[in-house]
């Protein structure tokens, strides 16, 4: 799948931003996020402007990381959470405008350049973009090309990452993810995921990483618009755009992976 430029990744966290805070402006504080159910609007304002003011100072100081920032204190009200997000954001959209995508960056990924910020950014912008309008009950149509890329970037990125002290172990199974709006196709291999993590604690879990289209047979066939599977992948949609065929133990491996909640 062909990425979007870095311009249309900092032209998207520019405009979910504000549409982000545009649909929490007046929302009440305590309203619940059906998407996030631990948190309320307040939680969902300080969490994203929090996001985005760590990763402009990890920008500012690249490539040093993150062993010396100090978070900011949490403002006691909500006008002064929208004003921490308005700065927050507007320091990520200064320090991504015309930053090389290949500079060297701290980040948690194995890819350690800026250009893993401007794609990670604009997907985490249009999420909880889409949690604010699910808090409001205001929702409005993922973009097609965004929504397809979130799509490649949550099976690649947010579930099928190995960390260092890890190891994925792949079998012969192969589930082809279809974006039908776009076209796009994304090819996923079934495996298992073992590691004693740096806390000691041992994993042992189904996994899958993206491949490129083998020379084989899809076991399942997961397909759908891109809004709607993107959503979905996040948990912030239901399944009934969703069309599943194939073996049905291909596909609960792969259900696995992807179904559990992420904030």
């Amino acid at each position: 799948m062909a990425r979007l430029s870095n311009d249309d990744y900092l032209r998207h966290i520019r405009a979910d931003s504000a549409r982000f805070r545009a649909v929490l402006a007046d929302c009440d504080p305590a309203a619940r996020v059906p998407s996030c159910p631990d948190w309320d609007a307040a939680d969902l304002l300080w969490h994203l402007g929090e996001v985005q003011h760590f990763w402009a100072t990890m920008l500012r100081q690249r490539p040093a990381g993150p062993d010396e920032y100090a978070e900011p204190a949490r403002p006691d009200s909500y006008a002064g959470l929208l004003d921490h997000f308005d700065r927050g954001s507007e320091l990520l959209l200064g320090e991504l405008d015309g930053v090389d995508p290949a500079a060297e960056t701290w980040t948690w990924s194995q890819d350690h350049t800026a250009g893993f910020i401007y794609r990670r950014q604009a997907h985490e912008a249009l999420i909880h973009r889409l949690d604010a309008e699910l808090t409001t009950g205001a929702v409005t149509a993922l973009d097609p090309a965004l929504a397809a890329d979130g799509v490649d970037e949550a099976l690649d990125v947010i579930f099928g990452g190995c960390p260092p002290w890890g190891t994925f172990t792949p079998d012969d199974r192969f589930v082809r993810v279809d974006v039908t709006d776009t076209g796009d196709t994304v090819w996923v291999q079934l495996g298992r995921f073992t590691g004693t993590d740096p806390d000691g604690r041992e994993h042992d879990s189904a996994d899958l990483h993206v491949v490129p289209a083998p020379d084989a047979e899809p076991g399942a066939v997961v397909s759908g618009p891109a809004g709607a599977l993107d959503a979905w992948l996040w948990r912030r949609g239901d399944d009934r755009e969703v069309t599943v065929t194939g073996d049905p133990e291909v596909y609960d491996h792969f259900r696995a992976c992807v179904d559990h909640p992420i904030n």
